[in-house]
């Protein structure tokens, strides 16, 4: 992974392009902003062996920045089909990002992805969304309100994994108050299990790297009812540890496991 993971940052954009103002995302205060380019350029610069989750989200960008019968070729070493839809997660947060108006103002939908090639090929629209979702956040320049225009103005078989989306970049990234969080929270109505998922998800990306802030446990106690380490626990305990069988893909099944504790909790 660190020999593809390397190979893969000549396929970076430059630095200034993932600049919001750059990019001509919604402002919402100059603190946010400020926040939204060092996550940017944070992501970037690399984060290495504690990231391994991330490293599999930045391999996602690669399909974007290369012709189609290469895609094979930068995903090859992607083994772990537990969390091998990262890489459409980096997808489309990537197309999101980037080209925010067809993708986020215009919903634009793939007609055909490629990858992985042992399917199941109907849950790749669900990945690529649930990065969308991620780029939404930063679209939206943070602001709750505006990401959830945003979100209700797709289909409704689309929301819940572009709030979802939202959700994790809210608790991983930052750059709001409670009352906004709550507003989020508010706004994802029936959608709000998988929003404590991806709060959750983000929990735990925080906790292997040792990198969890105040920011983190401010959004998990909004959106889990829990602190950072209570959320990453659920998390981990709820993980796939072998095939889980059917059509349904093991990380599907393990966000579903995440969502259903929240459910029974009485929390969403």
């Amino acid at each position: 992974m660190t020999t593809l993971y390397r190979s893969l940052r000549v396929l970076t954009p430059a630095m200034s392009e993932t600049k919001p103002s750059v990019r001509g995302f919604h402002g919402k205060t100059s603190a946010s902003t400020d926040l939204l380019e060092t996550v940017g350029r944070v992501f970037l610069t690399g984060r290495a062996r504690a990231h391994d989750y991330m490293v599999h989200v930045g391999i996602g960008w690669a399909p974007a920045r290369v012709p189609g019968f290469r895609w094979s070729a930068v995903t090859a070493n992607v083994t772990d089909e537990l969390v091998q839809w990262l890489v459409l997660d980096g997808y489309g947060f990537h197309q999101a990002y980037f080209h925010p108006d067809r993708y986020v103002r215009g919903q634009y939908r793939e007609r055909r992805f490629p990858w992985p090639a042992g399917g199941p090929g109907w849950y790749v629209d669900r990945a690529i969304d649930q990065g969308i979702g991620r780029a939404l956040w930063f679209v939206a320049g943070t602001d709750p309100a505006v990401a959830a225009d945003l979100i209700d103005g797709f289909a409704p078989d689309r929301r819940a994994d572009l709030y979802s989306g939202a959700g994790l970049a809210a608790t991983y990234a930052g750059g709001v108050e409670r009352h906004e969080l709550e507003l989020l929270w508010a706004r994802a109505g029936e959608h709000r299990p998988l929003v404590a998922q991806a709060a959750a998800f983000a929990a735990t990306a925080r906790v292997r790297a040792g990198l969890a802030v105040p920011h983190n446990e401010l959004a998990t106690r909004v959106f889990c009812g829990m602190s950072v380490a209570e959320a990453s626990e659920v998390s981990v305990r709820t993980r796939p540890s072998g095939p889980v069988g059917g059509d349904v893909p093991a990380y599907e099944v393990w966000r579903q496991r995440i969502a259903d504790e929240f459910r029974a909790s009485g929390r969403a």
